[in-house]
């Protein structure tokens, strides 16, 4: 999994008031928890610096250099302001090599399904899944082949499996499906059409 780089300062004043003032400087206030002695350690970092790491649908390990301290990471909740969409809080989880971590991955299909050549259309229903893993474990997508998806068909939870990780979503949730698009019913009820024209004439022919 890719790791973000971001520098933050130990934030010495709290509350509504000193959160507003460091708004307002353009500072977004963070916590990181879960360290070794289990104490959450309150930092800001500019809003500039994290606009790559939250506005996109790539996930990552984040490197936090807090002074002379460097914290191992990863994003568990991001508060945004309900009208403007900026970021007014960060919430982050220590993380440590040895330990599993639980995060969502996002799903990349790859292959051109068999049910696309017969005429369906590939809908990719869950984008993300959650997992669990240790970090060194963590891959940047969960890759699903789709080669012989069929016209009709889907693929589910239950029907992967990745080596050293465990998927936590619900073994019958759809990944992904081909869909029967118009056009291709259309083509099969043409079909099925001139097979029983067909049948017709045979049978006509043999009287």
């Amino acid at each position: 999994m890719k790791t973000f780089e971001l520098k933050g300062e130990i934030r010495n004043d709290f509350g509504r008031s000193a959160s507003r003032t460091y708004r307002r400087e353009g500072l977004v206030p963070c916590v990181v928890y879960g360290g070794t002695n289990e104490e959450n350690v309150n930092f800001v970092v500019k809003s500039g610096s994290v606009r790559n790491l939250i506005y996109t649908p790539e996930v990552y390990l984040v490197n936090l250099t807090l002074g002379e301290e460097k914290i191992l990471s990863m994003v568990k909740e991001v508060q945004f302001h309900p009208v403007k969409d900026d970021v007014l809080h960060i919430d982050f989880l220590h993380v440590f090599e040895d330990k599993p971590v639980v995060i969502e991955v996002p799903v990349k299909l790859e292959g051109l399904a068999a049910g696309v050549k017969a005429g369906g259309k590939l809908s990719l229903d869950t984008r993300k899944l959650k997992v669990k893993a240790l970090p060194s474990k963590l891959p940047e997508n969960l890759v699903v082949d789709v080669t012989n998806l069929e016209l009709g068909k889907s693929i589910q939870v239950g029907d992967l499996n990745f080596e050293d990780m465990e998927i936590l979503n619900v073994k019958n949730a759809v990944i992904c499906r081909v869909q029967l698009t118009r056009a291709a019913r259309g083509e099969a009820a043409k079909a099925d059409g001139e097979i029983e024209t067909e049948a017709e004439t045979e049978v006509e022919a043999e009287e």
